[in-house]
């Protein structure tokens, strides 16, 4: 892939997107696909803010049955085997597991027997996957021991069995973000990262006909000519209305903040999840040999520039996590890494931002004097490709012309044309005995068949086959992503190319190495590496709080002076 800002000629494309997250990217796909031209910005790196900020599962949206949303669960379910089927490397079914107690009507046995029934309903047509080993198997009630001999850490007092059911888990959502975006340029889009739109280009009538954007590596302004603009800002949406509007005090959309921990496994095969006493849900994902806890549902005030994770957020999720599982509570110094991000939500009425629908909306800005702009907001992962192709309806409409069917549905995303998962995994590690198994395990699910085109690097300078962590990652990896990815900053390398730092710090050997790597492909000169480095060691930062102990270290201070008064008494009664 190549940045198209850096050569771009003055062609006028029929659609410019703005926002290169997952909605842009699938937008970009479709329209792409069914023969438009197509130019896609982000004003940072792809899939760089709220789609990177994800609890990596696709997912039916279980919960949404409780506000009676039957028709967007039932888009999620139908969504969520497309996504198996056109992304196999990067989907795949996971058991769920919802504990059941008589704490809370909305939680006991018989409540949550009623809404598997309904999933199950709902997702009718799960078993037909294009592989067959993805078919997602109906639910089952487990009792209560069986619980806890599955999953010992779930909270054992009130507890009254549990729910499995399947859903599926996105191994690694930023390069899926970025499979959609080579699957637009295998179509003919033109793509580029560090773009951002500085103001909104019109014609004599008024009617705007593309953008003015700077490209942020080079300095450059560009003009860039374009039929219909999308804007796809997601958090930022209202933001790029204001540039439009050239006005920035214009109606803001609501933002929720969700955040993430990693910690240590403290889950075995399941996704575990658990209704906290504020009446929410938080879950405990397995992911790489670690635990993933999330998300968080609360209201961000504030410009979204400005947005950064807190240590009162993870003092308030540990805080939760610890009320709701039976293990030794959790403090500050059992992370491993966070990450937040913000979700823009369409609705206003409800004063829980947990409440609020996930649904989306397409606006004509039309209406608001700004003929050729459309917005969309809200949506959610699982259902990105789905939204894309109701923006390609606005569009066919608004450009008068009759447009392809759409075949994102139909056809693999690039690179993972692949059609029996596990037959291809155990078909390349016998074809590649000169690398580890976990290496070429791990290129293979997270490249797909680009994976040998790694391998070949790595072959070329053996020195590219240094293995950097337990999953198997290599050098190569990172000169591949800044040749053919578009990688162009290190924590593009390490955090949206690669696994190398989403696990948290790899150590400060594994970063020395991967940048040295990364400067000599992109020439960086002793001041840039420097700065590239400062930035890195600055995400891994933990935020922590401003002085005392934390609630989670209280309460296991606590738990363990109960333990030994425990003790005490029980010494002084034998005593006795």
């Amino acid at each position: 892939m190549k940045r198209f800002t850096e050569n771009y000629k003055g062609e006028k494309f029929d659609l410019i997107i703005i926002g290169g997250g997952i909605t842009g990217a699938a937008v970009a796909y479709d329209a792409a696909s069914r023969g438009l031209s197509v130019a896609l910005i982000d004003k940072k790196d792809f899939g760089g803010a709220t789609s990177s900020a994800t609890s990596k599962l696709i997912h039916g949206g279980l919960r949404y049955l409780a506000t009676m949303e039957f028709g967007l669960v039932r888009e999620s379910l139908r969504e969520r085997k497309t996504m198996e089927n056109i992304a196999p490397n990067f989907v795949y079914p996971i058991a769920t597991m919802v504990t059941t107690n008589k704490l809370k009507i909305t939680n006991t046995s018989l409540v949550i027997k009623i809404g598997m029934i309904l999933y199950d309903i709902l997702s009718y047509d799960k078993g037909r996957t294009w592989d067959r080993s993805k078919k997602i198997p109906l639910h089952q009630s487990l009792s209560r021991e069986k619980v806890i001999e599955i999953e010992p850490s779930v909270k054992q007092d009130g507890l009254t069995g549990a729910s499995v059911y399947y859903d599926c888990i996105s191994i690694f959502p930023e390069r899926l973000t970025l499979a959609f975006i080579k699957s637009a340029v295998e179509h003919g889009a033109a793509v580029a990262n560090y773009a951002e739109v500085e103001e909104f280009l019109f014609t004599d009538g008024k009617r705007i006909n593309g953008i003015k954007v700077r490209d942020k590596l080079s300095g450059k302004l560009v003009d860039i000519k374009g039929e219909l603009t999308i804007n796809c800002g997601g958090p930022w949406a209202d933001i790029i209305l204001g540039l439009a509007r050239k006005k920035t005090d214009g109606e803001q959309l609501r933002r929720s903040e969700g955040i993430h921990i990693i910690t240590r496994k403290l889950v075995n095969d399941h996704v575990l999840g658990t209704m906290t006493a504020k009446g929410r849900h938080i879950f405990i994902i397995p992911w790489r040999g670690r635990s993933i806890i999330g998300t968080t549902d609360k209201e961000y005030i504030g410009k979204p520039d400005e947005y950064r994770v807190t240590a009162q957020s993870i003092q308030e999720l540990l805080d939760e996590v610890n009320d709701s599982y039976g293990f030794q509570p959790l403090s500050f110094k059992d992370i491993l890494h966070t990450w937040g991000g913000l979700r823009p939500l369409v609705e206003d009425q409800t004063e829980d931002v947990y409440e609020s629908s996930r649904k989306y909306e397409i606006y004509d800005n039309k209406e608001d004097g700004l003929d050729g702009l459309i917005t969309v907001e809200g949506g959610k992962y699982t259902t990105s490709r789905n939204l894309a192709e109701h923006v390609l309806t606005v569009v066919e409409k608004k450009l008068g012309r009759k447009l392809k069917k759409v075949s994102t549905d139909k056809m693999y995303l690039k690179g993972s044309e692949i059609p029996d998962m596990e037959a291809f995994i155990e078909k390349i590690v016998k074809e590649n005995g000169d690398f580890e198994k976990k290496t070429v395990e791990y290129l293979g699910r997270n490249y797909g068949l680009e994976y040998s085109a790694v391998l070949d690097l790595a072959r070329k300078n053996r020195s590219l086959a240094k293995v950097l962590n337990d999953d198997g990652e290599i050098l190569a990896q990172a000169v591949y992503a800044v040749r053919n990815e578009m990688a162009r900053t290190l924590n593009d390398v390490l955090f949206r190319r690669t696994g190398i730092g989403t696990l948290g710090n790899p150590g400060e050997g594994v970063i020395k190495k991967v940048a040295m790597t990364v400067a000599k492909e992109l020439r960086w000169n002793a001041a840039r590496l420097r700065k590239e480095l400062e930035e890195t060691r600055a995400a891994f930062i933990i935020p922590k709080p401003a002085g005392g102990q934390s609630n989670a270290k209280k309460a296991a201070v606590k738990k363990s002076a109960g333990r030994s008064a425990s003790s005490r008494k029980s010494r002084s009664g034998k005593n006795k």
